[in-house]
């Protein structure tokens, strides 16, 4: 009997060591977010087996979150292809993010006057934990390649979008993001000091906007500036991106003002400020 009670009270212990990670997560829930950010990574979905791979969880541990999931419509699995998706509840729940920020629906005009104006792509982001969310991607008609997909997550130093926001940050603020999150080498053009980073934040703080000169990806360029609120602080970004052979060095000065006037002008549609700084 005492040897019974001793099991159990070490299969409890277990048990909540499983469900209670030290950092005061719930494992279960972790688990099943890890799993709807996974899905998320690709719109073809993932079959069991290769998801469980991707997570690194066993394949019945997956399988019984998945069936968790799909009953709330979190998730979605299509039997001809065997493949799992995000569902609708997951848009459903996500939806309230752009809604709350009031940003999506007033945006979309802008966005369409200024992918008309230069005949690119034309993208919003908002600004979320020292990294930025693009919301919404306005396709150009030209030949494009999307760097990153709407939903996704961009850091601050290796975007266009993100050295328009890191501009309105004082140096230290700067330094501290650059300390916690480092400063990747995407491509031979990243930048990857930090005072070069400093010298390029001086000159977007100058001209009102930012250009990420193919340090995401070879190729490609990206023209951003920021939408503030009404505090004056950052919300948000604007930006247009194409290939270099037609975003040329000639250009830069025209797409910059294009993209820096819709900034403001969406700015001030969502009652935000635009400081004097940024009206060059």
């Amino acid at each position: 009997m005492k040897r019974d009670l001793i099991r159990s009270k070490l299969g409890e212990t277990k048990s909540a060591s499983i469900a209670e990670p030290r950092d005061g997560g719930v494992q279960s829930v972790d688990r099943a977010l890890l799993i709807l950010e996974t899905l998320a990574e690709d719109d073809d979905g993932y079959r069991l087996s290769d998801l469980a791979v991707r997570t690194g969880l066993s394949t019945s541990t997956a399988h019984r979150l998945l069936t968790t999931l799909e009953k709330r419509r979190f998730v979605q699995f299509d039997p001809t292809s065997s493949k799992w998706h995000v569902g609708a509840q997951s848009f459903a729940v996500g939806a309230t993010f752009t809604r709350h920020r009031n940003v999506v629906a007033q945006a979309i005009p802008y966005l369409r006057k200024l992918r008309d104006q230069t005949r690119e792509t034309a993208n919003l982001a908002v600004v979320d934990d020292e990294t930025l969310m693009l919301l919404v991607r306005l396709e150009s008609r030209e030949i494009t390649r999307a760097l990153t997909k709407v939903g996704g997550r961009v850091a601050m130093v290796a975007s266009g979008i993100g050295k328009a926001v890191l501009a309105t940050y004082s140096d230290a603020d700067v330094a501290a993001i650059i300390h916690r999150h480092g400063m990747p080498q995407l491509t031979a053009k990243s930048i990857v000091r930090a005072g070069e980073l400093f010298k390029e934040l001086q000159v977007i703080r100058r001209q009102g906007y930012a250009v990420d000169d193919e340090e995401a990806r070879l190729g490609l360029r990206c023209v951003a500036a920021v939408v503030f609120n009404h505090c004056a602080e950052p919300l948000a970004a604007v930006s247009i991106s194409g290939l270099t052979s037609r975003i040329t060095d000639a250009r830069l000065p025209e797409f910059g003002k294009a993209v820096r006037d819709i900034a403001a002008e969406l700015t001030l549609a969502l009652g935000g400020v635009v400081p004097a700084s940024s009206q060059s």
